[in-house]
């Protein structure tokens, strides 16, 4: 598999530490403040341990202390003994202000305001109005919040911790002086590594020596083994079957697919969607203007001659308004969705192009190498009277067996074993010729050989969709050859599945027209562009875009122009080119096309996910201030349900991480949707297939 381009450094997940990326300008989010030398110095590889279960996880362990002593105060106020109750209490305000007070005013004396502020300024006033027991709840309440955060920021990250447990901690390499064992971290490109039956392959390389099959379900979603040998592509993190390969490391242990595709999803969250935005402008002036808000209702205590009510309703105020739920609104949701996305063999490369995915209304399909395997094969020949079919493909595996053409390999693989011709020479844009057993042979196009009395067939070879191949001996025809790129076993039903997702699907091709419309008919495209060279791709996908948003798919070079101009560019990262993943949003790292409807069905439920978290956000800002500015609502009630609605934002927003449905690619056991749906009926149609 080809690497995917490293972003640089990326942050990474710990007990207590926060991304940075996903914090509201401002420090308008609830988080502490990273380590130093923390989250943002850290690469890809160094993500630490998983998150523990939540009865033994330190992080919990401030909230659960302050539980306890907020419930020991209220037992000891009922028992009649008030000071030993007021005692409690203020322990638990002391337990449950540590995990946030240090950080609100280490923050404040850099001149940034944030929650924990606003937390902090009326958990003090409660204390200096004589209410320690309310002040107690809000820190418990609050620190538990915080804490319910932070693991589900680091359940988000766990997909991209067990990406990497598909590295082995060590791996054998052959020297000329003997097998040695090192780190994987210290692999270097051309090393020679030993990889044994069963055993991970700990970095992207090319199979030098020895013929296996290898397990690359865990990293590309595909759950048929594929054989390799001697000159195949090896991913890291793929499992070895039967025999022992040697593989030369095309890329180093720090740095190779599976490395970067853990960088690239912790990255994701940092270039922020419409939706992100949008908290960010909400929240960004909240703190600021609730502060004032708070100030304005106390002085109006003073005019009217109530301080000490007005006073404790303005520190009710406070917390009512609080963006904390707002804050963490998407991201929860952005990294939970981008994480097990990159699960099922989807690398998405922001915030932003995740929720532009969930927007998709068009997409236009590369044909070579994206509708089409990329693999051309003879799939037809048409032989002159008196000449064998073998004889034709004879003569012309004898010229191409040199060549570097790419049809060469089809015609050789249709004429194993045949020995080279003599005196081959290849003319550029027309053929080639050289001789045979004495034979004067030519082997070409239908603009430099004309095909004659096989002219007709010629034509509907080419109606087909077959490059025709005409084969000369001796200056007389002697057959023809047609080569074929076929679509994938997926591509139709691919295609349908778009559809019944109310996605218009079309093609957009560099190739000829009649080839192109007759693979896309065979596909179930009716909308075809053919002939278009890169900047005319582009063109179109800026048209389409202008009309509403366009996904571009593609895989080589000259779809990278029309990838960087689409609303979402997919590139087919397993074997599309450096240029087409660089310019893309979106990569494969496996090439099965239903990975499309997947991702998009995943994308549009990651965006309702974060509609309906920032509404809830917003109802609580909008609802809370005036219960608690007349009095309905006092501290303790504001506290709990302020934060019992950032708790039910995150858990919607780990929602996020669940697939849109069990299916893997090459998995005939796909759930199906409802037998009466759209989405139904287009599955039954087209069942599932396995090469």
């Amino acid at each position: 598999m080809r690497p995917l381009p490293a972003p640089g450094p990326s942050g990474s997940g710990g007990v207590r530490s926060r991304p940075a990326a996903p914090c509201i300008a401002g420090d308008t989010c609830c988080g502490l403040d990273p380590e130093p030398g923390g989250a943002a110095g850290q690469s890809g590889a160094d993500l630490g341990e998983a998150r523990p279960p939540w009865w033994r996880d330190p992080a919990l362990l401030p909230s659960s202390i302050a539980a306890v002593f907020l419930l020991a105060g209220y037992g000891a106020g009922s028992a009649g003994a008030g000071v030993v109750g007021i005692v409690l209490h203020a322990v638990s305000l002391a337990v449950g202000g540590y995990t946030f007070v240090p950080g609100a005013l280490r923050r404040l004396a850099r001149g940034r305001l944030g929650v924990a502020l606003l937390m902090t300024i009326a958990a003090l006033g409660a204390v200096m109005l004589g209410h320690v027991g309310e002040a107690a709840a809000l820190a418990f309440l609050f620190s538990l919040a915080e804490a319910l955060e932070d693991r589900a920021m680091d359940r988000a990250k766990e997909g991209l911790r067990a990406l990497l447990v598909l590295i082995p901690q060590t791996v054998r390499l052959s020297r000329l002086g003997g097998d040695i064992t090192i780190p994987a971290a210290d692999v270097r490109v051309l090393d020679i590594l030993v990889v044994a039956a069963g055993e991970r392959v700990a970095t992207d390389g090319v199979v030098v020596s020895g013929r296996s099959s290898i397990d690359t379900s865990a990293v590309t979603g595909e759950s048929i083994p594929v054989e390799v040998g001697p000159g195949d592509d090896v991913p890291a993190g793929s499992v070895n079957g039967s025999a022992t390969l040697q593989i030369e490391a095309t890329a180093d242990g720090r740095d190779n697919s599976l490395t970067q595709i853990v960088a690239l999803v912790e990255q994701a969250h940092a270039r922020k969607g419409e939706r992100a935005r949008l908290a960010d402008r909400i929240a960004r002036p909240l703190v600021p203007a609730v502060l004032a808000l708070a100030a304005l209702v106390t002085v109006f205590g003073f005019v009217v001659g109530d301080p000490g009510t007005w006073i404790e309703r303005a520190l009710v105020v406070l917390v009512a308004a609080s963006p904390c739920a707002l804050a963490i609104a998407v991201p929860v949701t952005v990294i939970s969705a981008i994480g097990a996305a990159s699960k099922f063999g989807v690398v998405i490369k922001s915030g932003e192009a995740f929720e532009q995915l969930g927007t998709i209304r068009t997409i236009a399909l590369d044909k070579t190498g994206t509708l089409t395997r990329n693999e051309p094969a003879v799939v037809g020949v048409r032989a002159a009277p008196g000449v064998s079919r073998g004889d034709v493909l004879g003569l012309a595996a004898a010229l191409e067996a040199t060549s570097t053409h790419p049809l060469a390999a089809a015609i050789v693989a249709a004429a194993p074993g045949t020995p080279a011709g003599s005196g081959v020479v290849e003319e550029a844009g027309r053929g080639i010729s050289g001789e045979v057993g004495g034979v004067r042979v030519r082997v070409g196009n239908v603009r430099w050989l004309d095909p004659a009395e096989l002219a007709p067939d010629a034509d509907r070879m080419t109606s087909e969709g077959m490059t025709v191949v005409v084969v000369e001996a001796d200056g007389r025809i002697a057959g023809l050859i047609g080569v074929r790129d076929e679509l994938r076993p997926e591509a139709t039903q691919t295609v349908q599945l778009l559809r019944a997702h109310g996605i218009d699907a079309l093609m957009l091709t560099g190739d000829n027209a009649r080839t192109a419309r007759t693979l896309a008919r065979q596909a179930g495209i009716t909308d075809v562009r053919a002939e278009r060279l890169p900047a005319d791709k582009a063109a179109v996908i800026r048209e389409l875009v202008a009309i509403g948003p366009t996904a571009m798919v593609g895989d080589g070079i000259n779809d990278a122009p029309a990838l960087a101009t689409a609303t979402v560019g997919i590139a087919m990262g397993a074997k599309g080119s450096a240029a087409a993943v660089e310019s893309a949003d979106v990569a494969f790292t496996g090439h099965d096309l239903r990975l499309i409807p997947t991702a998009l069905a995943h994308a549009r439920r990651g965006r309702q996910i974060m509609t309906v978290n920032i509404g809830l956000a917003l109802a609580i800002i909008v609802t809370l201030p005036p219960l608690a500015l007349f009095g309905l609502l006092g501290l303790t009630g504001i506290v709990l349900i302020h934060e019992a609605a950032e708790v039910i934002v995150i858990l919607n927003g780990i929602r996020a991480a669940q697939r849109p449905s069990d299916w893997r690619p090459g998995n005939r056991s796909w759930p199906l949707p409802a037998r009466g749906s759209r989405l139904g009926r287009a599955v039954r149609r087209f069942p599932v297939e396995t090469d």
